[in-house]
């Protein structure tokens, strides 16, 4: 569907595109959990295998989004390592509030155009339980120490480009475990050249070699693959929620920041199901 120029819409898209980014680099945050929540993961799974024919299609959603992405994900990247540290826990329940404002609407999408695939929903219940059991083992696993250096900060891009491709890959959280996530944020928030160069050569290779296949996937298998990544999104956004809180008034403020995260989602949410219907009234 392409879509008229709207700047309020790309003023949505680009704060969409800021806050994946910014969920890109937080640990336990997985960057393509946020994609499929804003409903953008479809066409950034075309923009990576077809170029050309996604932004004829998408430039409208696609330009802002990118452009988002950028301001999120470099720019911020020091001013949002710093408030995650200052409060973990209500960073992560805001997070949690902008995915769970989006899963009324992930799971109407899920349904696709299949009647007996509609009523199947045990690819769901197998991916929801797996990838929560194996990122609670991932969580428990003693942490190793990599050194910094080209290969290193390559393997760091390529899990996050892993972390885009396959939803509820938990790219940051990862790093930590083999104490790359510091070096990485400390690097791109300094624009370190030895940092952000094998950083992005591992994101691309990975793209060029696995975006062809998910996409292909998505054409043929819609209903399935969708509800597996739903059961990844869903797993993942759960492990990040702490277990206890220091207090009462932190537990407050977390859930607090937890509505704030629905509310923001669900009428970013409703906003671009209004400008999908603009646009099919308009085509018509």
């Amino acid at each position: 569907m392409k879509r008229k120029f709207n700047p309020a819409y790309s003023v949505l898209y680009a704060i969409q595109g800021a806050i994946v980014g910014i969920g890109a680099i937080l640990p336990g945050i997985s960057g393509g959990v946020l994609c499929v929540a804003f409903g953008v993961f479809e066409p950034i799974m075309e923009l990576l295998t077809h170029p050309k024919q996604a932004m004829r299609k998408h430039k409208e959603l696609l330009l802002p989004f990118i452009v988002g992405w950028a301001v999120g994900f470099v720019l911020l990247a020091g001013v949002v390592k710093w408030a995650y540290e200052l409060d973990r826990d209500v960073a992560n329940f805001i997070f949690f509030g902008l995915v769970l404002g989006t899963v009324p609407d992930l799971f109407k999408k899920s349904e696709g155009n299949d009647p007996k695939a509609n009523a199947n929903w045990s690819s769901f219940v197998i991916s929801l339980s797996v990838s929560y059991i194996f990122f609670h083992i991932i969580e428990g696993g003693e942490a190793i120490d990599l050194p910094e250096n080209f290969l290193t900060f390559a393997f760091c891009g390529a899990l996050w480009g892993l972390s885009l491709i396959i939803p509820g890959l938990q790219s940051s959280t990862t790093l930590q475990f083999f104490g790359l996530f510091e070096p990485l944020m400390d690097g791109i928030a300094s624009f370190d050249i030895g940092v952000l160069v094998p950083y992005l050569l591992g994101i691309v290779a990975v793209v060029i070699m696995f975006a062809k296949l998910v996409n292909m996937l998505f054409k043929r298998h819609y209903t399935l693959i969708s509800r597996i990544i739903l059961g990844f999104v869903i797993s993942t956004s759960l492990k990040i929620l702490p277990n206890s809180f220091e207090n009462v008034w932190r537990m407050i403020l977390a859930l607090v920041g937890c509505v704030l995260g629905f509310i923001i989602a669900y009428f970013m949410d409703k906003l671009e199901m209004k400008g999908d219907k603009h646009a099919v009234n308009t085509a018509l």
